[in-house]
């Protein structure tokens, strides 16, 4: 769908022909729920939550402007959700010290893409994602999931391009760390 249809269509259903909302919540529920299970960690959790960021999207939809895409509109209200969620709960998540994250070298860090299509390499991966704060996992599912650029990424979570760039260099950082510890017992 276009963006023009899309607009198109989001006026149509703000004057009244809200069962077009469907086609909406059709076309971006694997992506949200995707999100929103990143961020929270819980697959019925994230059930509830999509749900309730596709309610909020329609109370709300009088008020999307279009300076926008829908989409990116549409994550950042998935974004705060989660996070929010999150915040509430008031979870503990595993931290690495900040002193080796800040004493790993950048081609170290780099070296991770040696390891795909090692199946031990991807599950030690998906449980380093898992022990992320939330908004390092929403970062990852835009930025390497879902494939949104730097400049969707920061569209969604409201923090400026460069600020992305160097939130996704130290994810890496942290990844290779927690993936190193898991497959060798050690950062190295």
């Amino acid at each position: 769908m276009q963006q023009q249809e899309e607009l198109e269509l989001i006026r149509r259903i703000v004057n009244g022909e809200t069962d077009l909302y469907a086609i909406l919540a059709r076309r971006y529920g694997r992506v949200v729920y995707t999100l929103v299970s990143r961020i929270v960690g819980c697959a019925e959790d994230a059930e509830e939550l999509a749900q309730d960021v596709f309610l909020k999207a329609f109370r709300n939809l009088h008020r999307f402007n279009g300076r926008s895409s829908f989409p990116t509109w549409l994550f950042r209200i998935a974004y705060n959700t989660a996070v929010s969620e999150t915040r509430r709960r008031k979870r503990e998540w595993a931290c690495i010290d900040q002193a080796r994250l800040a004493n790993l070298p950048d081609s170290e860090a780099e070296r991770m893409d040696a390891w795909e299509g090692r199946q031990e390499y991807l599950d030690a991966l998906t449980r380093a994602v898992g022990e992320l704060e939330p908004e390092e996992r929403a970062l990852v599912t835009l930025f390497y999931y879902e494939e949104y650029s730097v400049s969707e990424c920061a569209g969604i979570t409201q923090m400026s391009e460069s600020n992305i760039k160097v939130r996704l260099h130290r994810i890496r950082k942290k990844l290779y760390i927690l993936v190193n510890t898991q497959l060798h017992g050690s950062e190295k």
